[in-house]
């Protein structure tokens, strides 16, 4: 073997079959997980992408209103907690959404659990009530941090089980092929809110694991449009930067009467380092989404 034909396997190959190795162990480990009892702990069944199981917890039970606007749970009150298998079971993490009164109460439980708290922080600014969001993280065994999660979650008022749907869920009453066209991808409808994933180019990991899915695990800059008549929608979410991104994207944002309402991390050890920057506005939807696009393009984000 020359020395030529060993640099291009060791380039090539070997990478491609360590990433074929590791697919089969994802999905060896995906099997060993009886996601049953999980459901059945977390009393509800959860979306599926890929090896990841993301489990929602909305705040259907609060009624929070900001410029006049009543928010949807979609838009803005989506609580939700992934598991990705991992060697040592499931890496789970998730954004729980809280009053104030209940932070203490639910993040004592979660220690005494041993789950982790990786960020406690604000998305909106002037919302009524005030709402405040927990990022957990968990390794092990996933019947364990589902009962962890349960337990800590009933020392709040999130509702622990899920009622039967009573109405088909609200017509999303925009152009949303515009806005698709506009954003980049494609968008989907959820509870009445116009929601998009926009990936970001380069892969994202913690503790050595890549996070994908991106948009199930929480690393996928997230668009939420809500109809408020009239071609109008309030929109929020949060952009997914790199610390050189964060100034333009404000910048961008500011410059088309985007609020900015945050800035903070939402891990602790992940590669590369990430800030997550939350926004708000009302206005015309297709007037937001090219401010929204103009945003984007400071990013080293995907477009389809």
């Amino acid at each position: 073997m020359t020395m030529r034909t060993r640099t291009i396997l060791q380039a090539f190959l070997i990478p491609a079959l360590m990433a074929i190795g590791a697919c089969f162990i994802a999905t060896a480990h995906a099997q060993d997980v009886d996601w049953q009892k999980v459901d059945e702990t977390l009393g509800r069944k959860p979306a599926v992408t890929g090896d990841v199981h993301r489990y929602g917890f909305p705040r259907t039970d609060l009624t929070v209103t900001l410029d006049g606007v009543t928010i949807k749970p979609a838009l803005a009150l989506g609580g939700w907690v992934a598991f990705k298998p991992a060697h040592s079971g499931v890496m789970a993490m998730g954004d729980l959404v809280l009053l104030e009164s209940e932070i203490n109460p639910v993040m004592l439980k979660m220690i005494a659990s041993g789950l982790e708290i990786t960020a406690v922080h604000n998305h909106l600014l002037g919302a009524s009530p005030t709402t405040f969001y927990m990022h957990v993280a968990g390794h092990g065994d996933p019947v364990r941090i589902a009962t962890a999660l349960k337990e800590a979650l009933a020392e709040s008022k999130t509702p622990l089980s899920v009622p039967a749907p009573t109405a088909p869920p609200p017509a999303v009453d925009l152009d949303t092929a515009q806005l698709d066209q506009i954003i980049g991808v494609k968008g989907q409808a959820n509870g009445g809110v116009y929601q998009f994933n926009v990936p970001r180019r380069d892969p994202v990991t913690e503790q050595g694991m890549q996070l994908s899915p991106v948009g199930p695990m929480g690393v996928a800059i997230a668009i939420n449009f809500q109809p408020t008549g009239g071609g109008k929608a309030a929109i929020t979410g949060d952009f997914v930067l790199t610390g050189d991104e964060v100034n333009p994207v404000i910048k961008a944002l500011r410059s088309h009467g985007i609020a900015v309402t945050a800035l903070h991390s939402h891990m602790l050890d992940e590669q590369p380092r990430l800030f997550f920057m939350h926004f708000w506005a009302n206005d015309d939807a297709v007037k937001l989404a090219n401010g929204l696009r103009a945003a984007l393009d400071k990013t080293a984000s995907t477009k389809s």
